[in-house]
């Protein structure tokens, strides 16, 4: 979940959506974090159920005839699965040096200017885009195992530039961890502990979550020792605009009163035959503190996302290239959008002509109803129907024209394959030259790769944005790392308009980050 307290932090009286790992220390700090891309192929994988040791996949439907009102079993079941996740961030701030996490002025995720909208507040900004220098920060979070040999699922922004992870298991035992993959647009990580015979956590299929039915949230708030509390789901496929830091964010969150706090965020809500339904992710308090709504991420999304993160190192995301009307609009807008309020379904406002829907027939103004054959009337919805699907999957998208419903085929693309034109402007936005670092110099570095930095142009993002100097070595956009240019270009056209730059002088081995703010490609 996302539960943090700022210690000293101004409290506002307006509702804030919270965003981060349980903090232990005095103030947070992101360092460098090692993506193990190109992990050995594990045994179990979770996408094949019938391999001997892995996840156990449960799809029972847990209907009103199925909800016992104690939860001892389920808890039971559940809990020997979930892990208590403690992080240790080290920072040592030098000249010229802005702090991860820092340098970025809050951002309105309904498009509003910088700085515009307190309800939003990101977790990790000081505001002002302001940057100082922060001690080492410890955190807390927790997570769930989901193989026998140590694949363990919590949030991204659990781990997200932790220099070192250790878990504890529900029997006390304590292992080191490393990063297998992150997915940063669904605030999804997988990390690994080297173990055997793990207990192991049934996932359950969150399509067949219905609202009231009776849920149970598992983890480590407040940096306690396992607690579980009950509640029901009181709402599905919620967008709250948290993740605005991403550069294709995804929320379809399932919204439950079942009480959590800082250090939940990665733990589990299951049903109550202990079957796992969602990661948790995020709280909406106006204290950091729970509330009275709780939001996580759901399991067959998490199923799908995970299994690419083991198979290919990354995310495998299919794109059909529509924008979509949010949800909330008053009859004015609506009006101004030409939206028909007879029809239930997803309103389309724009088309990408070369991307998949496009290239089916779809329109502007056409109301998407159902995608193969499964009814959709939320927008965030359908983002979650199509984020489980991989380039070239073909999907049937039933939709509704001037009063005449229409079904085409639409086969999803890799979104960075109509738009690898943007690299290009990106690359010249930012200002500078840049060259691949050669093999030789990456070895006396000790770094795999990375991209020098040369002729620094006035008026380009960097100079304007950043104190970076020539000869500095970029290792890592955002949550990327890049090891040539055209690393580089792929990690740029993958950012929002805020993210950072980590990186290197070859005379100093400290690792120095530089914010870059409203980035138009």
């Amino acid at each position: 979940m996302v539960c943090n307290n700022y210690k000293n932090k101004k409290q506002h009286s307006q509702m804030k959506f919270k965003l981060g790992a349980a903090l232990l220390g005095a103030a947070v700090a992101v360092g460098c974090l090692t993506l193990f891309a190109n992990a050995k192929k594990p045994i179990n994988t979770i996408l094949d159920t019938t391999a001997t040791p892995v996840l156990k996949t449960g799809y029972t439907t847990n209907g009103p005839s199925a909800q016992p009102v104690d939860f001892e079993k389920a808890a039971s079941i559940a809990v020997p699965a979930v892990v208590h996740i403690k992080t240790l961030t080290k920072f040592k701030q030098t000249a010229g040096q802005a702090a991860p996490g820092q340098g970025a002025p809050d951002q309105d995720p309904f498009g509003g200017m910088p700085g515009g909208n307190d309800f939003f507040r990101h977790f990790f900004g000081d505001g002002n885009g302001r940057e100082f220098q922060q001690p080492d920060q410890r955190a807390s979070g927790s997570g769930v195992i989901i193989s026998q040999d140590g694949y363990i699922v919590t949030n991204n922004h659990v781990v997200n530039g932790a220099t070192e992870i250790t878990v504890t298991l529900n029997n006390r035992k304590n292992y080191t961890a490393k990063v297998i993959g992150t997915d940063p647009n669904t605030d999804l990580a997988l990390i690994k502990i080297d173990g055997h015979d793990l207990p192991v956590m049934t996932i359950g299929n969150s399509d067949e979550v219905k609202l009231g039915q009776w849920v149970m949230a598992i983890g480590y708030p407040l940096n306690l020792d396992v607690t579980v509390t009950q509640g029901i789901v009181s709402a599905k496929s919620r967008n709250i605009g948290i993740n605005t830091q991403a550069a294709a964010p995804v929320e379809a969150f399932i919204q439950t009163d079942a009480a959590v706090n800082p250090g939940s965020s990665g733990g589990a809500l299951v049903n109550t035959n202990g079957e796992l339904i969602a990661i948790n992710s995020a709280i909406a308090s106006p204290t950091g503190s729970f509330a009275g709504y709780a939001y996580s991420i759901p399991s067959n999304l998490m199923k799908k996302v995970i299994g690419d993160i083991m198979k290919y190192g990354k995310v495998e995301r299919g794109y059909l290239g529509v924008s979509m009307a949010p949800e909330g609009l008053d009859d004015a807008k609506k009006k101004e959008l030409g939206i028909n309020n007879d029809v239930d379904g997803v309103f389309v406002i724009d088309v990408d002509p070369k991307g998949a829907a496009g290239e089916a027939g779809l329109k502007k103004g056409d109301v998407i109803t159902k995608v193969n054959g499964e009814k959709v009337d939320e927008d965030a919805q359908l983002a979650e129907i199509i984020a489980r699907q991989k380039p070239g999957d073909e999907v049937k998208i039933t939709f509704e024209r001037n009063g005449s419903e229409q079904t085409v085929s639409a086969t999803l693309k890799d979104k960075l394959g109509s738009f690898a034109s943007t690299n290009a402007a990106a690359i010249e936005s930012l200002g500078a030259d840049f060259t691949d670092l050669g093999k030789d110099d990456a070895a006396k570095l000790g770094i795999s790769g990375g991209v020098v930095v040369s002729n620094i142009h006035d008026g380009g993002v960097l100079s304007s944005q950043t104190n970076m100097r020539p000869g500095f070595i970029i290792t890592r956009v955002g949550d990327q790392p890049v090891r040539t240019v055209e690393e580089f270009k792929d990690a740029l056209s993958k950012q929002g308009s805020n993210f950072q730059i980590q990186g290197m002088y070859p005379e100093s081995k400290e690792v120095y980050y530089y914010g870059i703010n409203d980035f138009s490609k």
